[in-house]
C-alpha cells in the first residue's frame, strides 16, 4: 500500500499474529510500522493494481459487500520470510492458490475498474519495505518466523494519495459459512 495512489482491498491482521508482525515492523523497518496496519494486500499491488482513486465509494461497496457475504473467514499460514528480487523488500509469504486466490479473483472479475498491475498475483505481508538491510540485518528478519495461523475475517478499503496518509473508507465482513477441508 506504500508509495500508491488509488483504492486498496486490505485484510489486515487480527490478534497475536497482527501483534507479532507489527512487532517485526517495528523492529525492522519503524516507517512501515507507522504508516500502515500489518495487513495482506488483496486487491492493489499484485495481480491487479489499485482501483482509481475516482471510483464511486459505494461502486466498490455494492462490488465487495456480496463477495464478503458469500466468502468465509480465510485461516492462512505465512511461509518463511521472503525477498523481493534485487530489493531489501522482504515480506511473509502466502499460498497464491486456494482459497485466497479464489477471494482475489472474485473481486478481480466484479466489474469494478483496475489499474494495470505489473506482478503475478503473490499475496504477503510486508515486513521490511523503506529501512536499506545489512547483511546482518537481513539475515536476521529472513531467519524469522511467524508460525500461528492468521484468521481473515474482514476486509478493508483503503484510499491512498501520498503523501498524504492512507484513509479506510470501509469494512466488509466475510461472512460465508465455513467449509470443512479435508487433511
Amino acid at each position: 500500500m506504500a508509495a500508491s495512489f488509488g483504492i486498496f482491498v486490505l485484510a489486515e491482521l487480527p490478534g497475536d499474529v497482527g501483534a507479532e508482525v507489527r512487532a517485526l515492523q517495528e523492529q525492522f523497518d519503524p516507517k512501515l510500522a507507522r504508516l500502515t496496519p500489518p495487513h495482506v494486500t488483496i486487491i492493489g499491488s499484485s495481480g491487479v493494481g489499485a482501483i482509481p482513486s475516482d471510483t464511486p465509494e459505494a461502486r466498490i461497496r455494492d462490488a465487495l459487500e456480496p463477495i464478503a457475504a458469500d466468502t468465509p473467514p480465510l485461516t492462512l499460514q505465512f511461509g518463511p520470510p521472503m525477498r523481493f528480487m534485487q530489493t531489501d523488500i522482504i515480506s511473509l509469504p502466502l499460498d497464491p492458490h486456494g482459497p485466497l486466490r479464489t477471494l482475489h479473483e472474485r473481486i478481480a472479475t466484479s466489474g469494478l475498474p483496475f489499474k494495470p498491475s505489473r506482478f503475478l498475483f503473490t499475496p504477503h505481508c510486508t515486513l521490511n519495505f523503506y529501512r536499506t538491510l545489512t547483511r546482518e540485518t537481513e539475515r536476521a528478519l529472513l531467519a524469522v518466523r511467524v508460525s500461528t495461523p492468521v484468521t481473515i475475517d474482514r476486509l478493508q478499503v483503503y484510499l491512498t494519495r501520498d503523501p498524504q496518509p492512507a484513509r479506510r473508507l470501509f469494512e466488509c465482513v466475510l461472512t460465508g459459512p465455513r467449509v470443512n477441508v479435508p487433511r
